[in-house]
């Protein structure tokens, strides 16, 4: 079936362009009775990608952000310190906080409760009146009334004046008119949604996604109680998940957590705070022992994971910076090195916060900032902050220094290695691993690669597969683990320079020396298939680990996949019931065998050899069939932490990590 539907697609491709050209000589049918106008919210409900990002999993947790930043907001502008957001037993959302509650009186021009218009009017709310919040949080300002249209059902409940208002709509339209109905001591706004699964493609929200975007929410707004409650599962005491977010000192707490498993280079890390032409500008960054940059950049809450002019400002003040004070101190003279940017970054941890009251969004994502005069007040702010701590911190001063040079001296190891997988990086067949099994399709959007673990099951992958868009590339055992590696380690590795050249992808940009270049990209579709079991999990996350660290264009583009092989097979004469998880095995023991194991087969698979390619295909790679996991990254400061706990040094974090989240996870015997 999934051979057709490639086949399909193909043709679909072709025709077209035949169809686009017959449509030229229509034109003239064109009219004003061809133009749609969409009421209210409707174009939410027809369009809801376009608002929210996609109808899975992000667009169903951005719901929960939109509600959360108008909570932030009342808290910004000095109403609200504290906001409560509880996932339901049925999956819908309230969040709660104490700030003044949204006005309930009549709008003059709308001529309806105020609260009516926030809730069904979209781009209608506070934020954009300057006199009542000068800042705002939120990327497309479509706010609640987007979350209402995306809600099979929604109540609001504004505590106000000692009064309680309640409305309740369905899929964005009011069921009733704004009603008192009851009296109160307490004041802010309550929102209750159902995401509506006429919309969405999932239902569950995951809590450790909500768990983090609280946290982050927390350091970034100091004094601000953020709490989150999951009311589905319960522990052994029968007790609801719960947790609470505060931090007294912001991004300083930020950078604790953030740098907790590597070791500092410095006791304190370097704090900026300040205002620079009208915009404030928080900035925490420390040095450490690690051999990456990770810079997180946010503007309004906003993580800005493309950057910006921000970005480009603290970046241009701490070299500029760094390098006046080492060309004075004479350290570089006697190290007879040339330095580059990248070497006063390596080992960097640092955050930045800006608040903008204008700001403009550009980037593919619209996430990268576009605002020129923010780059001067923070290239500015930098400059003058870390000019005073050097000359303070003379000993932490001469350690960053060594850190430089060290750094320098690495990345000339580094490129020699670098230009060895690029001499490798062939676009023809020729040059290409020799162990990969190449697909015939010269189109990358409808080709794919998998990663497999093991010869053999490279060989039944590279039986089963279709091979008109399907690639095999084995792998020969686990890969370097490149968080504790050198860089040119890494690119001394067989393994990951067989990785570069099957992708046919290059490192370095005009822009970045750094930077994944993704233009002689291969395949849209970057597969990692390994045995369900520990030793296939452990090559996921040094999988995975590589690909944060190396290629994370490839996360943030979509590519990169986890295939889902079954866990077990249930036979009963010709019917074969495959399962992917134990509750698929009790199902299908149900239903072949009555509920009892003994009238049928159950075979477990431990790893993907001990299937035929038939197999393999059927349950794996058959794009009709198979479950791929996409994987994407919903905060790069969370994920910076995970990975660098995980794949580091220090084993108590790791251990109490798995420990932590072994409710959300499922324990292979």
């Amino acid at each position: 079936m999934a051979k057709k539907t490639y086949l399909c697609k193909l043709i679909q491709n072709r025709f077209k362009i035949m169809s686009d050209e017959v449509n030229v000589s229509k034109q003239e049918n064109y009219s004003a009775n061809n133009i749609t106008v969409l009421e209210g919210l409707e174009a939410v409900r027809m369009r809801p990608a376009m608002y929210i990002g996609d109808v899975n999993f992000r667009g169903l947790h951005h719901l929960v952000y939109e509600v959360v930043d108008n909570s932030i907001d009342e808290a910004l502008a000095g109403y609200c310190t504290k906001i409560y957001v509880t996932i339901e037993e049925d999956n819908s959302i309230t969040v709660e906080d104490n700030g003044r509650g949204i006005p309930v009186d009549m709008h003059e021009k709308e001529h309806r409760s105020a609260l009516e218009v926030v809730m069904t009017v979209l781009h209608a709310g506070g934020k954009f009146d300057k006199g009542s919040y000068k800042v705002s949080g939120g990327l497309h300002g479509v706010g609640v009334s987007c979350v209402n249209a995306l809600s099979d059902h929604m109540t609001a409940e504004v505590y106000r004046d000692g009064k309680i208002y309640r409305q309740e709509y369905s899929r964005g339209l009011p069921l009733y008119d704004v009603k008192q109905i009851g009296e109160t001591d307490k004041r802010g706004t309550r929102i209750h949604f159902h995401p509506d699964p006429q919309i969405f493609t999932i239902s569950e929200y995951d809590y450790p996604t909500l768990e983090n975007r609280l946290r982050e929410l927390a350091y970034l707004n100091k004094g601000i109680e953020l709490n989150i409650e999951d009311r589905r599962k319960k522990d052994e005491q029968g007790e609801t998940f719960k947790k609470r977010f505060y931090s007294e000192n912001g991004l300083r707490d930020f950078i604790k957590y953030l740098d907790e498993n590597r070791e500092s280079l410095m006791p304190d890390a370097i704090y900026i705070e300040g205002e620079r032409q009208g915009i404030p500008i928080e900035i925490s960054m420390q040095y450490n022992t690690s051999f990456s940059e990770n810079l997180h950049s946010y503007v309004n809450n906003i993580n800005t994971h493309e950057g910006g002019t921000h970005l480009t400002g603290f970046r241009s003040g701490l070299t500029r910076t760094l390098k006046n004070y080492a060309d004075k101190s004479g350290m570089l003279a006697k190290a007879k090195v040339d330095i580059s940017g990248d070497d006063f970054r390596e080992g960097l941890t640092a955050i930045i916060s800006v608040k903008v009251a204008e700001p403009q969004f550009e980037g593919q994502t619209k996430t990268k900032l576009g605002n020129t005069e923010v780059r001067g007040a923070v290239d500015s702010a930098v400059s003058e902050m870390l000019e005073n701590y050097l000359e303070e911190h003379p000993n932490e001063a001469k350690m960053i220094v060594e850190k430089v040079i060290l750094a320098a001296r690495a990345r000339q190891a580094a490129r020699k290695a670098r230009e060895m997988v690029q001499r490798g990086t062939v676009f023809s067949s020729g040059g290409l691993p020799g162990k990969l099994a190449d697909c015939q399709d010269g189109d990358p959007s409808m080709c794919e690669i998998f990663f497999v673990e093991g010869d053999s099951a490279g060989g039944s992958a590279k039986q089963g597969r279709d091979r008109r868009f399907q690639a095999i590339l084995p792998l020969r055992g686990k890969i370097l683990n490149v968080e504790k590696a050198l860089q040119h380690r890494a690119f001394e590795s067989e393994e990951i320079r067989n990785i570069y050249t099957a992708l046919g992808v290059k490192v370095g940009t005009v822009e970045d020396s750094k930077a994944l270049n993704m233009e002689g990209l291969r395949y849209h579709k970057v597969i990692i298939m390994t045995d369900a079991d520990v030793d296939g999990s452990h090559i996921d996350t040094l999988m995975l680990t590589f690909f944060f660290r190396y290629m994370p264009e490839l996360i943030e583009n979509g590519y990169v996949y986890l295939a889902t092989p079954p866990l077990y097979s249930v036979k009963k004469g010709k019917r074969n019931v495959y399962c992917w998880s134990e509750e698929d095995r009790i199902r299908a023991i149900d239903e072949l065998g009555g509920g009892k194991e003994s009238a049928v087969h159950v075979q477990r698979y431990k790893g993907l050899g001990e299937m035929n390619p038939e197999q393999l295909w059927e349950t794996t790679m058959d794009p009709e069939n198979r479950q791929l996991r996409q994987i994407t990254i919903d905060s790069a400061a969370s994920a910076d932490r995970t990975f660098s706990m995980l794949m580091g040094d220090d084993v108590p974090p790791r251990r109490e990590f798995i420990e932590r989240n072994a409710t959300y996870a499922t324990l292979d015997l």
